[in-house]
């Protein structure tokens, strides 16, 4: 039996950002994506490509002022999107987790579609800047994720020297995570991963 793919397209405007989202966690890999933040694009494509979702983001935002409302509020949207997507969550394997390298540098990401969000993020960036991208935002993506996709989200990076490679590696690790709490579990078909009985 052929998967039906689990998709979702979100919208949210507010008076600082215009989002659009567009997912599928049963894609490729496949990537477009606007944010008019040149790293922060970079980071997003690791979770296409590593995630394998098929995934679209527009951003219009106040950079003018900075970055933090529209990294912040695209976080927001694709937890929207991905909870729309994943819906009753039965028959998935609920838990994932991933050690990744890049270099010198190594992260762990343990997450749970737990119906609970929940933020627990150790992360001691060697600069304040990447590129365009302020370091201090990868908190406020995640916790705008996990918020959203009510999911719990444990985020360490365990060494690393550059920022680049310490940013890369969560982000490398955060789609490996979701990949593996995503993929059905044939064994638990139609069955939703809890004693409560809902998720």
């Amino acid at each position: 039996m052929e998967l039906q793919h689990r998709t979702a397209e979100i919208r949210r405007d507010t008076n600082e950002t215009k989002i659009r989202v567009r997912v599928d966690l049963d894609g490729t890999g496949r990537s477009k994506l606007a944010t008019g933040i040149g790293f922060f694009d970079h980071m997003l494509d690791q979770v296409a490509r590593h995630g394998l979702i098929d995934l679209e983001v527009e951003a219009e935002g106040d950079l003018h002022i900075d970055g933090h409302h529209t990294v912040e509020d695209v976080g927001i949207t694709l937890g929207q999107a991905f909870a729309q997507a994943v819906g009753d969550k039965k028959g998935i394997t609920r838990y994932g987790h991933a050690y990744v390298p890049l270099d010198e540098a190594l992260s762990r990401v343990v997450v749970d579609f737990s119906g609970r969000p929940g933020l627990h993020l150790r992360v001691a960036f060697k600069a304040g800047m990447i590129g365009g991208f302020d370091t201090q935002l990868a908190y406020e993506f995640f916790q705008g994720f996990a918020n959203h996709a009510q999911v719990t989200l444990h985020i360490d990076n365990l060494h690393g020297d550059n920022a680049h490679h310490q940013c890369e590696s969560i982000f490398k690790a955060f789609a490996r995570a979701l990949r593996m709490a995503l993929t059905p579990d044939p064994r638990a078909a139609g069955v939703i991963p809890s004693t409560k009985g809902s998720l």
